[in-house]
């Protein structure tokens, strides 16, 4: 059976990686003979240069219509003039919000080979393995009101809402339990209840829905506190759970905790499993088109689109053993170089992948 694969490559560094990822995805679709059947669209700026919006109606079709979805990155200096309503990320967020991917998964794995290329002291990291569950279509960034908006006295003031409602903690709490029941059934659910109200109600219900779970192990932390058990002792740590904007914030931190946030993916899933992938890298416009980004979080994106989405985890680990195979031979892009292994850019690293995986028994 045919399953549809949107390609969305986005901006800045998205179509060097994306390029990379779809040459992977097209030679394990051949050798398996999986249907994979891939189309692209436009979605961010470059939508915005094409169409005068960051999420055309023709890629929302798409989007809907396919089986999942492949995206790069969004974003970078040339839209930020724009309004705020009609910038890149917008046209993200709005994906998101239609296809109701309230599930954002992230992994921080820490390859061996990298152990060196962290930040903390390799004791501390060595055998990292943490997976953050972030909800992801409510909380700050959508509630409303919101806006700008001018006091009597003419001073300027922002404001935004933070929101959830009973059945959104309970539906992304599911996950977390379900995926630390998957794990070593440790779930750290991260919250600021001491002083938000709409935390305080995220701690009350995840606490109910623990009685669902008994033989998961629930703690609770305040994400001042979380932020800095994640650097003073990150392996303490198998599953955690939290809201939209502390997600956001944790993930990228744990994510430095592995090298690079060149080596992340992450899975974004609806209630039925269907989800869009995308590595936890913005879209670096500093380096685009120089062709020395880092593509293996995207590749390892579409492994996670093969596992979750795809029914398809055997293709998956082959995928990662490739990454692991290329590591182990000394690659490196510029993100995650040390002294001693062999510095490649975009392509070189990516064709090395491919043929780790056709050396593959």
């Amino acid at each position: 059976m045919t399953k549809k694969i949107l390609i969305l490559a986005g901006d800045g560094i998205g179509p060097e990686i994306m390029q990379e990822a779809v040459k992977v995805l097209q030679f394990v679709n051949d050798q398996e003979n999986l249907g994979l059947e891939l189309e692209q669209a436009l979605l961010g700026g470059c939508a915005i240069d094409a169409t005068g919006g960051p999420l055309p109606e023709a890629t929302l079709k798409l989007a809907k219509e396919a089986d999942s979805i492949l995206l790069a990155a969004v974003g970078g200096p040339k839209w930020e003039p724009l309004p705020i309503a009609n910038r890149p990320e917008k046209g993200l967020l709005g994906i998101r919000s239609a296809l109701e991917l309230f599930a954002n998964l992230r992994p921080a794995i820490l390859y061996p080979q990298l152990a060196s290329a962290s930040s903390l002291k390799p004791e501390l990291v060595a055998g990292l393995d943490i997976l953050i569950v972030r909800e992801l279509v409510g909380g700050m960034y959508f509630g409303k009101p919101r806006g700008i908006r001018t006091l009597e006295n003419g001073e300027r003031e922002g404001f935004n809402t933070l929101t959830y409602k009973e059945s959104e903690i309970e539906r992304i709490g599911r996950i977390g339990f379900e995926m630390a029941r998957k794990r070593n059934k440790k779930l750290c659910s991260v919250d600021k209840a001491n002083v938000l109200e709409a935390t305080e109600l995220w701690r009350e219900i995840m606490t109910k829905l623990n009685k669902e779970y008994p033989d998961v192990q629930l703690s609770h932390m305040y994400v001042d506190n979380a932020a800095m058990q994640l650097i003073r002792a990150p392996k303490q740590f198998d599953v955690m759970v939290t809201e939209n904007m502390f997600g956001d914030i944790l993930s990228d931190a744990a994510a430095m905790l592995t090298g690079s946030i060149g080596m992340l993916p992450s899975a974004s899933l609806d209630k039925t499993g269907k989800g869009m992938y995308e590595p936890c890298h913005g879209s670096a416009p500093d380096i685009a088109g120089k062709g020395v980004a880092n593509p293996l979080a995207t590749i390892l994106s579409a492994a996670m689109m093969l596992r979750y989405s795809l029914n398809q985890g055997r293709v998956a680990d082959r995928i990662e053993q490739a990454v692991s195979t290329v590591l182990d031979q000394g690659y490196r892009t510029g993100d995650i170089f040390t002294e001693g292994t062999q510095k490649v850019g975009t392509a070189q690293m990516g064709e090395a992948v491919l043929n780790a995986l056709k050396a593959q028994k």
